[in-house]
């Protein structure tokens, strides 16, 4: 029998950021987590003022990953797909373990990512390309 999910709502007027798994980005927690005792993540992502961006290639172990970019743009390089680059309404379904990483990203940057499970791996890689060998991360 499936566990019960609770309610939860998010206010943007009391919306609190913080450093989270990216130095040069910050989070803001949607309260999903908690709500579904892990199952899920929800998160809203925005460009943190004054940090350096630098990606590794990078996997992540889930089930569903989605990224909604809300203002600004991202770019990412995918297994596969090559450089795709997201505007505001652009909308990406991450497939579980795609090896990818950012290309770079504009300074207003916010963007939606919905995360199954809500603990999730992230491995880092030496290519985007498969067959290289992968590290976990945490």
């Amino acid at each position: 029998m499936p566990t019960a999910s609770r309610f939860a709502v998010s206010h943007a007027r009391d919306a609190r950021f913080t450093r989270g798994l990216r130095a040069f980005f910050e989070y803001r927690d949607l309260g999903i987590h908690a709500a579904t005792d892990g199952r899920v993540v929800a998160h809203v992502i925005r460009a943190a003022d004054g940090a350096d961006f630098a990606s590794q290639p990078h996997l992540h172990r889930t089930s569903f990953q989605l990224v909604y970019v809300l203002q600004g743009w991202i770019a990412f390089e995918y297994e596969g797909q090559g450089a795709v680059r997201l505007e505001a309404g652009s909308c990406v379904h991450q497939p579980p373990g795609i090896r990818h990483r950012e290309l770079g990203h504009s300074d207003d940057l916010e963007l939606l990512e919905i995360v199954m499970p809500g603990d999730f791996a992230t491995e880092l890689v030496d290519s985007v390309e498969e067959g290289d060998a992968a590290q976990a991360t945490g």
